[in-house]
């Protein structure tokens, strides 16, 4: 179904290839893993199998790509889209519509799809992806997990004969994550081929019949799951943790006797939406890292932009440090890392892009700070490299120095590591425990179950059934 032969490719503009020398075999209804590091090539084998390298990267390609026995280099991507469909992990990337319906819509319009067939086929994935009640949402105001099952409904719906999945699990909640782990394996049984790609792998013992572990561009191991559970291979390719335990229940009650950050009665609903928050009140302490909790859609991110400043209340207030504060004082004394890192970068090179982030802040401009952050998180090499060429890795640690050197009063990262590896992510660990032990206060939004039981010592979680608090592991 999917064979690679002595595949190498090379970007445009660069003289080492992304991959070089892979040779592999998909069979049909077989679901393989690829796996390692950041930066190890395992975006590129995407691109190359959806026909995206070369069509549309350009770029040299030596040795064939076929799926289901026909040379991608022989297709156009709209060929070879009839048989393979790619969730991408970026949901957006692959919106063209406004609503959820019309997206639902859009491919089939575009291959002329008879309306009833469209029809039937839409609403079958629209109820499989349990987004139904979402049909006529703005795609613009849906969480990033409602969006990953909608661009998941919405390939599904074509009926492709081969899926392949970058990050499927990075903005799902463990619960949402089980599903997806479920439905995968359903697919796999009635004989779909599926390539997934992913960092975090505990979700998928159950789903994978081989994994493919990539290093430096090349395939440094072609092995069954358990061969995962061993440390020394875990630590030799920077994989992550194949067992993790869900510790959001362990999580234990946190005394609020001197909260730095008091929001009060805050209110908030989108247009033509049902209200996120009506009257609630949260009292954040310092020093801790307190991971926001809650199942997908439940105003997580929402609740970040307005303690940021980036999303004005309907009504409320917030204080920091007992001294109520405006929107716009807020985007000063608050730093958030969004999902995309993308939308965070925006200079030519590694240093500037701190030098901008603190000159933005209360804090100013602190040359010294600048090269202290660029050792701690390992961008020293990087400093002159455009944000822009880097790793995704790389650009996320480059915007989570960005958020620090501001110097916050509330440090907020929206699923940070979404699509690191287990390097990547001890580093961010470890520098946002230096923050909070200084007496910064860290909000944290994740799914990743392995980064809470490494970081947060407290949650606050959304949507649960008792009064929305705060509570304490110690």
């Amino acid at each position: 179904m999917i064979t690679f032969d002595a595949v190498s490719y090379t970007y445009p503009f660069q003289s080492t290839p992304a991959v070089r020398d892979l040779s592999f075999h998909v069979a049909p209804g077989e679901a393989v893993l690829v796996t390692g590091a950041s930066g190890s090539g395992k975006s590129t084998i995407i691109r190359l199998l959806n026909g995206l390298a070369p069509w549309y990267f350009q770029g040299d390609l030596q040795g064939t790509v076929s799926v289901n026995g026909h040379d991608n280099r022989q297709r156009s991507i709209h060929g070879i889209s009839r048989d393979v469909g790619t969730l991408f992990q970026d949901p957006e990337q692959q919106f063209f519509a406004l609503n959820v319906e019309d997206e639902m819509a859009f491919a089939h319009e575009w291959r002329n799809t008879q309306p009833s067939l469209m029809q039937r086929h839409i609403q079958v994935a629209m109820e499989q992806f349990g987004i139904t009640s979402l049909a006529g949402a703005s795609v613009h105001h849906l969480s990033e997990g409602q969006k990953q099952k909608v661009a998941l409904a919405s390939v599904m719906s074509l009926a492709p004969r081969i899926l392949i999945l970058d990050e499927p699990s990075a903005n799902l909640d463990p619960e949402s994550t089980a599903e997806l782990a479920k439905t995968l394996l359903e697919l796999k049984q009635a004989g779909m081929t599926l390539l997934i790609v992913d960092h975090r792998l505990y979700w998928l013992r159950e789903v994978v019949d081989r994994v493919i572990v990539m290093e430096g561009g090349s395939i440094a191991e072609v092995t069954d799951y358990c061969r995962l559970d061993e440390r020394a291979l875990q630590s030799r390719y920077g994989l992550r943790s194949t067992r993790v335990d869900d510790v959001r229940a362990s999580l234990g009650s946190v005394a609020d006797t001197d909260p730095f950050i008091d929001v009060q009665e805050l209110h908030f609903a989108y247009r033509r939406n049902p209200p996120l928050f009506h009257g609630e009140s949260f009292r954040l302490p310092r020093g801790e890292i307190i991971g926001l909790l809650g199942p997908n859609g439940v105003g997580k991110t929402t609740f970040a932009r307005l303690l940021t400043g980036l999303q004005k209340m309907d009504r409320g207030s917030i204080a920091l440090g007992g001294e109520k504060v405006s929107a716009r004082e807020l985007l000063r004394r608050t730093s958030i890392v969004l999902q995309n890192t993308d939308h965070q970068l925006h200079m030519k090179t590694v240093r500037s892009e701190l030098h901008s982030a603190a000159a933005s802040s209360h804090a100013g401009v602190r040359p010294a700070e600048v090269e202290k952050l660029l050792r701690e998180y390992r961008l020293e090499h990087l400093a002159e490299r455009h944000p822009q060429s880097l790793s995704g890795g790389e650009r996320q640690r480059l915007v989570i120095a960005c958020g620090q050197i501001r110097q916050p009063y509330i440090f907020i990262l929206d699923e940070p590591t979404s699509g690191l590896d287990g390097e990547n992510m001890a580093i961010i660990a470890d520098n946002l425990a230096r923050f909070a032990g200084l007496g910064g206060c860290v909000l944290l939004i994740s799914h990743d179950l392995e980064l809470l039981q490494r970081s947060c010592t407290c949650k606050l979680e959304l949507g649960a059934p008792a009064e929305k608090d705060l509570v304490n592991v110690s």
